[in-house]
């Protein structure tokens, strides 16, 4: 490739990087995974001959999507593996994700769990078709399968995550009121205050990745996961301190113990009470929100 050509393929793959980084995390949570998927597109495409290419939009997203497909089928050996419950990499994100609403509900915690559900073709299919509208043509090139194969399987995955996603769209003042006051009982050790808040069916779902304690299991019910929670926190007799942030698109907490990060957590809100908390300690996926820079994703 001469430098002209090498300057095509720099410029358009930037232009578009913040959309593939998107497509990669959204199929397989992990911000760190995505990047690598980034790299291996990007060796690829600097050899594709541009003046082959139509679209280069659908190029570049055909070949992120092929990559992370060979990684997520990596990645489910890693899980099986994995000490405890397994949640995704929060991302600090920009502003501009939370107004995108079906954005921000695609990269929820609470999403990214439901498409965990699915198999790593549905999981493609469903990204790409749903969040990023890609013709059925487009993913069949980029899934390996025929458009009516395509058509079914994201009939399948669709139905499967209607079945799961959040019953409602809760209004930002609600989602944000209940935030606050779950905040605000956390910081106080205030009991009464966690069990006004929390649905009587709340789950708590807690990843320290084998490094930091977490329930290996999820925690079910609201006096348990109250209990959990402050007694948990409140152990460690350290200063507990639980300031708002953004992640994944919506409202969030990150949680201090001692001034140091412990870990991030994030809500699921329905009917104006939480009835999911989802809590990553593990370090390992603490590196971009200790980098306080947010990210855009499209």
């Amino acid at each position: 490739m001469n430098d002209h050509a090498d300057d095509l393929a720099t410029e358009a793959f930037i232009a578009h990087r913040n959309l593939l980084f998107t497509v990669a995390y959204e199929m397989l949570g992990s911000a760190a995974d995505a990047e690598d998927v980034l790299q291996e597109t990007w060796l690829r495409w600097v050899k594709v001959d541009l003046d082959q290419v139509g679209d280069q939009r659908a190029y570049l997203v055909r070949i992120t999507t092929r990559q992370a497909l060979n990684r997520l089928r990596t990645m489910q050996r890693r899980k099986e593996a994995y000490v405890g419950s397994w949640l995704p990499e929060p991302l600090l994100t920009a502003p501009d994700v939370a107004e995108d609403v079906e954005l921000a509900e695609s990269v929820s915690m609470a999403m990214m769990l439901v498409l965990e559900t699915l198999s790593p073709t549905e999981r493609a299919v469903f990204v790409l078709r749903e969040v990023f509208d890609l013709g059925y043509d487009e993913i069949a090139a980029a899934v390996d399968k025929t458009a009516a194969a395509v058509r079914q399987v994201a009939h399948r995955a669709r139905r499967h995550v209607d079945a799961r996603r959040p019953r409602e769209t809760v209004p930002p003042g609600v989602f944000r009121a209940a935030l606050e006051s779950f905040r605000h009982a956390l910081e106080t050790g205030n009991p009464q205050g966690l069990l006004d808040v929390l649905a009587p069916e709340v789950v708590l779902v807690s990843d320290g990745g084998g490094i930091k304690q977490a329930a290996l299991r999820p925690v079910a019910g609201a006096d348990k996961v109250t209990r959990f929670m402050l007694g948990g926190l409140g152990k460690n007799r350290r200063r507990i301190t639980v300031a708002p942030t953004v992640v994944n698109g919506s409202p969030a907490l990150l949680v201090r113990l001692d001034g140091e990060i412990d870990g991030v957590m994030a809500i699921r809100v329905e009917d104006a009470h939480i009835t999911g908390l989802y809590y990553v300690r593990n370090p390992e996926k603490l590196s971009r929100v200790a980098s306080r820079t947010p990210l855009t994703l499209r």
